[in-house]
């Protein structure tokens, strides 16, 4: 049975974590949260209904920040998302803003899914990804990665009901014809509902993964 989790009260995720500072020696990915009052976000209610409508299982997180430009705010805990008529599991993920959330769940119905059974003949049970949160910079620049912001998800990999696993790395050039095709397809498709999709073709640091970021840019490689 389909399941939507709110464990958190709506109003507690718009309010700003209370957890104190952490001592200076840990690095900012480990440092607690800075409580910092916020008003209620009308789209972010908006976005998490239309997450819900999804059908994704999520629980909303509350909002932190961890200095040094890195935030957690307006995101969630994906646990599942639903496609027409399954449940795909996600791993590796932390926080994720509601903005990608949302386009990460059609993305897995719409564009994941179908084409793994329209190309590969069997449906997709579980998208594996190497995270979403992560204070850094963009690789070789000094501007922050959509990651400091849980702005961003890295897809590594795809299971199939039929046992086979499909990962960006290996398949991409050395996987069959069907395989190879896959790959493509839904790195296309990913193109159409987020803002920055990387790949492969695009560098070599991103030889292993598709970079998915809700970021209302136009750039896909």
């Amino acid at each position: 049975m389909r399941r939507i989790l709110f464990t958190l009260p709506l109003l507690a995720l718009m309010s700003g974590c209370i957890d104190r500072p952490a001592p200076s020696n840990r690095r900012p990915n480990q440092a607690a949260s800075r409580p910092r009052p916020t008003a209620p976000r009308p789209e972010l209610r908006q976005c998490l209904s239309t997450l819900s409508a999804q059908h994704a299982v999520f629980t909303p997180v509350q909002d932190r920040w961890y200095g040094n430009a890195c935030s957690t705010v307006g995101t969630v805990k994906l646990a599942a998302l639903n496609t027409d008529n399954a449940t795909v599991t996600v791993s590796g993920l932390g926080p994720v803003t509601c903005a990608t959330s949302t386009a990460f769940a059609g993305w897995a119905r719409f564009g994941v899914d179908r084409a793994a059974q329209q190309i590969l003949g069997s449906r997709l049970v579980k998208i594996e990804t190497f995270g979403s949160y992560s204070c850094r910079n963009v690789a070789g620049t000094s501007r922050r990665s959509g990651h400091a912001s849980a702005n961003a998800i890295d897809v590594s990999g795809f299971v199939l009901g039929d046992g086979r696993r499909i990962t960006v790395l290996q398949d991409w050039n050395g996987g069959t014809a069907a395989e190879r095709r896959f790959l493509r397809v839904v790195h296309d498709s990913a193109c159409k509902r987020f803002g920055t999709t990387l790949g492969p073709a695009y560098n070599a640091a991103h030889e292993n993964h598709f970079h998915l970021e809700a970021d209302g840019a136009d750039f896909c490689r």
